[in-house]
């Protein structure tokens, strides 16, 4: 008896063949944009001196969340200055950066539209729930192939497997606004562009905000794995510690990566807690 079986690989493999013959001048221009992208965000953190990276970074967590997560800042860069692994991490945090700024502009769009489209949201659930469990490293092998070994497969793995976050929490929040308050504004006459720029999108920040903090710290996730393709940054000290059982090597770096995504992890918190929904939700249940 014969086997059955569904060629869903060589269906694949003849898509990815089929955009590697007909669209190659579409990638190289994604991949000499993105790469420019990194570029520039890569020499925007190595090129001035450590000190004046540490004074920006803790200024900025001084300044949305206090002077505790400003000193713990400067404590945690200055650690990982101490392990040399500072031109690692600002890679890394230069990619994550890259990478997650436009997942947020294809995710925040995709959300809002689902939210005023239920087609749209039934159609999305199925492909972000696919984007969202697919294993990592199977986003490399076509991202591998169709932009060569470097940065930008890294990038591109990396925004497909953080986005679906950004566009679940936009579609939440945008949803779980109040039905009064937007009838109200189409009672005063207000359009439905004004009304989501106005209404909408103000009330729903706080949960759009959490969606962009799992949206980055999923970005940091994915550092190791960029790093087995060549990208720069913590993940290629990992890669090489993996390979030569460098047990040293690998925790400096480890501890690196968990420092970069507490700092991102509470500056992003902090910025969602300083919307005004957000502040007025607080003194209200300080009231009370």
């Amino acid at each position: 008896m014969n086997e059955i079986r569904i060629p869903v690989g060589s269906w694949a493999t003849a898509a990815v063949d089929w955009l590697t013959t007909n669209l190659s001048g579409l990638f190289r221009a994604v991949a000499r944009v993105l790469d420019w992208l990194f570029d520039l965000a890569e020499v925007a953190f190595t090129t001035p001196p450590a000190w004046v990276i540490v004074i920006l970074l803790a200024g900025l967590a001084l300044l949305v969340k206090g002077w505790r997560l400003g000193l713990a800042t400067v404590v945690g860069l200055a650690l990982i200055l101490g392990m040399n692994q500072w031109d690692n991490a600002m890679a890394t945090v230069a990619l994550v950066l890259v990478a997650s700024a436009i997942a947020v502009l294809l995710a925040v769009p995709l959300g809002i539209w689902a939210a005023r489209s239920s087609t749209v949201s039934a159609v999305l659930r199925p492909v972000l729930d696919f984007m969202q469990t697919m294993p990592a490293f199977v986003y490399l092998l076509p991202a591998v192939i169709l932009f060569r070994v470097g940065v930008v497969p890294g990038i591109v793995a990396t925004i497909i497997f953080a986005m679906a976050p950004g566009v679940r929490f936009t579609e939440l929040g945008i949803r779980q606004v109040d039905r009064e308050v937007v009838e109200a504004g189409h009672a005063f006459g207000a359009t439905p562009g004004r009304i989501l720029r106005q209404v909408q999108l103000p009330l729903a920040l706080p949960t759009i905000m959490a969606g962009v903090n799992q949206l980055i710290m999923l970005s940091l996730s994915m550092v190791v794995i960029a790093g087995m393709v060549g990208a720069p940054g913590l993940g290629q000290p990992v890669v090489q510690a993996l390979q030569s059982v460098n047990i040293g090597l690998g925790v400096e770096a480890g501890l690196a990566v968990v420092i970069l995504a507490m700092y991102l992890d509470r500056v992003t918190a902090a910025l969602g807690d300083r919307a005004p929904v957000s502040r007025a939700l607080k003194v209200r249940a300080a009231d009370d």
